[in-house]
């Protein structure tokens, strides 16, 4: 069952992602665009990032459309707690302040506390996942490039590329 659910998240990912590797647009813009997809996806708005996404595909040309929306697959509802867990550890060693669980009558300060060191973490976090997706988009695309147009398979990212390959 788990491993069922893994693999249609992964068929999702793949479809997803290859969508953007097919576009028009430069490895860098697809690249940049699935990195902004990411950072904003990881960042807490409480929805409001898909709405950026359509402003930013209808203000710059340059946004890879597939890519962008690619980060809400990757990003998904059940990776995000996940985020914001890591974002409060982050904070919490950050600021030196030992991670714990709040009281069940926590005062307005402590709850301060628990928001600012959960955003801090979370800006921290969302630039590092941005910037490793960048590159790692930027790697794929670019491979996937050269395969299509070299038929190779012996290139350095075809194992990584044959992940996002539908089994037969």
């Amino acid at each position: 069952m788990i491993r069922d659910r893994l693999a249609l998240y992964r068929d999702r990912v793949r479809r997803a992602l290859l969508a953007a590797f097919r576009e028009e647009h430069t490895p860098h813009e697809i690249a940049l665009s699935f990195a902004i997809g990411i950072f904003i996806t990881a960042m807490p708005s409480g929805g409001l990032g898909i709405g950026l996404f359509f402003l930013f595909v209808y203000w710059w040309s340059w946004v890879s459309k597939p890519a962008i929306f690619a980060s809400v697959a990757v990003l998904n509802p059940l990776i995000k707690p996940l985020v914001y867990v890591a974002s409060y550890q982050v904070g919490a060693f950050l600021f030196g302040t030992e991670p714990r669980v709040p009281s069940t009558h926590s005062s307005l300060e402590t709850i301060i506390t628990i928001v600012q060191l959960v955003l801090i973490g979370n800006l921290i976090i969302a630039l590092v996942l941005s910037a490793l997706s960048y590159v790692t988009v930027l790697h794929l695309t670019r491979a996937h490039r050269q395969q299509v147009h070299t038929d190779s398979a012996g290139s350095a990212w075809s194992s990584v590329l044959l992940f996002f390959r539908r089994r037969k």
